[in-house]
């Protein structure tokens, strides 16, 4: 039985976590291989997601998110850090990575290389960091989908201060920047939001065919 559109009733942005609750080891595994097979343009995924367990650097970062305690309170912090500046070593990896696992020859799959880098590298840079910015958010979409089959909740957040999760974390040394951030673990009893009615636009509203 298809049970996906009931997750996705039971699902919804949990404003406060259990504390108390942990996501196991299995789970998280679970999680992780969830966002790893999300799809991305030209399967590139031009992005890292950090884990963040370390209660001190949560509490660094809380302020910087409107002092929302989701930040501390859920089991897990996920911050979607996007690779800002596209350049050829990140294609020239993919290729050698499609090469490996698919058993073909690297140098096959050059005329495709350089297309990808054709339309990307020379992208100005703001165009390059929006774009795999983008990319993090098929990658929510998984990790949503996943949890809730778990029955784990996940809160998305934007509302953050990216140059400072960049500052604390260090992104900017690497490379990256800050997207979004997702919370994740179990929500509290007491989070009265869990027992509201859903609102979405009506069917009718929301599509129309041509």
């Amino acid at each position: 039985m298809n049970t996906f559109l009931d997750n996705q009733n039971w699902r919804y942005a949990t404003k406060k976590f259990d504390a108390a609750k942990k996501i196991s080891d299995q789970d998280l595994a679970f999680l992780k291989e969830a966002i790893q097979l999300s799809a991305s343009s030209y399967g590139l995924q031009p992005y890292k997601v950090l884990i963040i367990e370390n209660p001190a650097i949560r509490e660094q970062l809380k302020p910087f998110s409107w002092n929302q305690t989701q930040i501390t309170d859920a089991s897990h912090l996920f911050v979607f850090t996007n690779i800002v500046d596209v350049q050829d070593n990140l294609i020239d990896d993919y290729m050698a990575n499609i090469a490996a696992t698919r058993g073909f020859n690297v140098e096959d799959l050059k005329q495709y290389g350089d297309f990808m880098k054709s339309k990307l590298v020379s992208l100005p840079l703001e165009h390059k960091s929006t774009w795999t910015s983008k990319q993090t958010y098929l990658a929510l979409g998984n990790l949503l989908n996943a949890a809730a089959e778990l029955r784990i909740d996940v809160t998305p957040i934007e509302g953050f201060e990216p140059e400072k999760y960049n500052e604390i974390l260090g992104l900017d040394k690497l490379g990256l920047n800050a997207s979004l951030v997702a919370t994740i673990g179990y929500r509290h009893e007491d989070d009265a939001a869990q027992h509201l009615t859903k609102v979405r636009k009506p069917i009718n509203d929301l599509f129309e065919t041509i």
